[in-house]
């Protein structure tokens, strides 16, 4: 079951990471575009050099951005898959589909909106490339604090439901999950490097697409798997039901 449930995550990670590249493409590049060419009119400005890039942009926007979106979504697929079968009928007793699609939405807000809403993503020219060091480190703590956050009120949510509610219970664990986030987030160090001279409207846009690039992820990620895991999960099931001339089956004792 596992290994089929990985194929559906795989599958549904390339999927997810060919669609994402065409949002990017189409509403990313545009403000990527815009912000090169501040950064090259602030170097003329100063009087520094031009330096070409290593890599072209048109290798950049093209096959660079597929390879590496396809080979984020696989990641992202297979863990998925990974965290669906830890998931699936241990958390509620919905559907493989809509626990898929559950998961998904989930993923999506716990693993990218919330450390995104504390380290939003910024284009070229807008930070400071000698710290990118710290703040990849102090986002990647974000992310940590807010799956064990989520993790926690999933918990939480499993023992409260056996005294209270189920509603009860859901509102309590999402109240401790926003509230570790919250304090997490005022205690780490923020980092607006943007200068004042920057295009609001330019990193506005970028920042949009970068919401919408993942939206789409991890959408197609939920859709395509919940499809598979459905079948996956029937076939499981019909397997595990005695046939109709099996011994023990009623068709066979009488």
């Amino acid at each position: 079951m596992l290994r089929n449930l990985l194929v559906c995550g795989l599958a549904a990670g390339v999927c997810a990471g060919s669609l994402a590249t065409g949002f990017a493409e189409l509403a990313g590049e545009p403000a990527v575009n815009q912000a090169i060419a501040f950064e090259h009119a602030q170097a003329a400005a100063a009087g520094a050099p031009h330096e070409a890039a290593v890599v072209s942009r048109g290798v950049q926007r093209s096959i660079g951005l597929l390879a590496g979106s396809v080979v984020y979504g696989l990641a992202l697929g297979g863990l998925f898959a990974l965290a669906f079968a830890a998931v699936y009928g241990r958390v509620g007793r919905a559907s493989p589909a809509r626990t898929a699609l559950w998961l998904a939405a989930a993923a999506f807000l716990v693993v990218f909106l919330v450390p995104f809403v504390k380290y939003p993503a910024s284009p070229p020219a807008a930070t400071n490339p000698d710290t990118i060091g710290q703040r990849t480190a102090l986002y990647g703590v974000m992310i940590a604090v807010s799956l064990f956050a989520a993790v926690t009120a999933v918990r939480l949510r499993g023992r409260l439901s056996k005294r209270r509610s189920a509603a009860t219970a859901t509102l309590l664990a999402a109240a401790s999950y926003v509230l570790v986030v919250v304090a997490a987030g005022l205690a780490l160090p923020g980092t607006d490097e943007v200068p004042a001279t920057f295009p609001a409207v330019t990193l506005w846009r970028f920042r949009e697409a970068a919401v919408g690039t993942q939206l789409v992820m991890w959408s197609t990620i939920g859709l395509v798997f919940a499809a598979g895991a459905q079948r996956v999960m029937a076939r499981v099931a019909s397997g595990m039901q005695p046939s109709a001339t099996s011994p023990g089956s009623p068709a066979a004792t009488e």
